[in-house]
């Protein structure tokens, strides 16, 4: 399984490793200690592409992204001789497309490193992961609560974990038919991209883990994934949640829980100190080297739900953009220098309130006030409805 929060996440294994107790505030000597343990992000596809990201942990006062481990050799094995063999996709990633796996057989995952070094997981079954039922959402408040059901009628997945992708459309602060080009400010024609309506989507940054064996049926119901402010961007205009389930092994699930609660708790060092996280990765080299992980194998069940403004309370007021517009009047400043610069865009022509309507000059904002790429894409995703 893939988790996306990895400053946080490699900050805390990297005090996992290597502070075992603290009674007072202090700055140990660990956090100037020179570490690089092998991080193994991901999970065995069953029905869809395996992506598999391999990192390198850090010192604790390191704010960079984690570094990436380049150049390694990585497979899925089969108990059965079977072997596919994951490309690398830059960042640290490896992928192969759908590996049709004989869900008869178990798995595992080899890693060879640049440097020559071989990690190798355990052999673990292939989950079958039940459909999800439905996502349904309900106003609580002042939010919007999203939720996920799902259930096996065999009993047999009692253990689930998920991950959400969000999208939402948006609209620039304000609309322009106009555009700087060629020294001048022009109209904009059809053969302009659009910049006024966008698309932004993330990704779920937590973990997501729930279980039903407490229960007599294998049924989960309004797992809460996700609560939206009334004020979001997000529920602007129209909101898009697509939803990732995986099965897991009991094994995994306590492993993920482990570290759900320790990543969730952990703030300062009078916080309790956190349980030990072991994997089922192992390096064939040295078996005493901490290497951070767990591999799953396992067939992925999607589901998408979509919200609308309409369908919101109408007294809600959602998201307003803090945009300012200023105008530019002819000789004040050359038009070409002020508009060559990326910083502003010119929105609408300023008329004088008397007379022949002729231009004086123009009203301009920031290009992020007017152009919605700068913080998405105008390209409308297939999946919208």
């Amino acid at each position: 399984m893939r988790f996306r929060n990895w400053n946080k996440l490699m900050r805390w294994l990297t005090m996992m490793l290597l502070v075992s107790s603290c009674v007072e505030p202090y700055s140990p000597e660990v956090l100037e200690a020179p570490n690089s343990f092998l991080v193994v992000n991901g999970f065995i596809n069953a029905n869809g592409p395996t992506t598999i990201q391999l990192l390198r942990t850090q010192n604790l006062n390191e704010e960079t992204p984690p570094p990436a481990e380049t150049g390694a050799v990585v497979r899925v094995e089969s108990d059965a001789g079977e072997s596919y063999t994951l490309y690398e996709a830059g960042d640290g990633s490896y992928t192969a497309g759908n590996l049709n796996l004989n869900q008869a057989n178990k798995y595992r995952l080899f890693i060879r490193t640049q440097n020559g070094r071989e990690y190798t997981s355990e052999f673990v079954e292939v989950k079958q992961t039940p459909a999800v039922d439905e996502i349904t959402w309900e106003v609580i408040g002042n939010e919007v609560q999203l939720y996920v059901n799902t259930h096996d009628p065999t009993n047999n997945t009692r253990y689930y974990r998920w991950e959400y992708e969000d999208t939402w459309q948006f609209r620039s602060a304000f609309y322009t038919s106009l555009k700087f080009e060629n020294d001048t400010v022009e109209d904009r024609t059809d053969n302009d991209p659009l910049i006024y309506n966008c698309w932004r989507s993330s990704s779920s940054n937590t973990l997501e883990l729930g279980n039903s064996v407490r229960l007599s049926q294998d049924v989960i119901s309004n797992y809460k994934l996700l609560a939206l402010p009334y004020n979001t961007e997000k529920l602007g205009i129209k909101y898009s949640m697509l939803v990732r389930q995986y099965a897991l092994t009991r094994e995994a699930y306590e492993y993920w829980e482990i570290l759900k609660k320790n990543t969730e708790s952990i703030g300062t060092l009078f916080d309790p100190l956190p349980s030990q996280l072991t994997g089922n990765i192992r390096s064939v080299d040295d078996p005493q080297e901490p290497v951070i992980g767990f591999v799953t194998a396992s067939t992925t069940q999607e589901k998408r739900v979509f919200i609308e403004r309409k369908d919101l309370p109408r007294e809600w007021r959602t998201f307003i953009p803090t945009c300012s517009i200023d105008t530019l009047l002819f000789g004040e400043r050359s038009v070409k220098d002020f508009f060559s610069s990326a910083y502003v865009l010119p929105v609408e022509e300023v008329h004088p309130p008397n007379g022949a309507p002729v231009a004086i000059g123009y009203t301009y904002a920031s290009r992020n006030c007017v152009d919605c790429r700068t913080r998405g894409t105008n390209v409308k995703p297939d999946y919208w409805e």
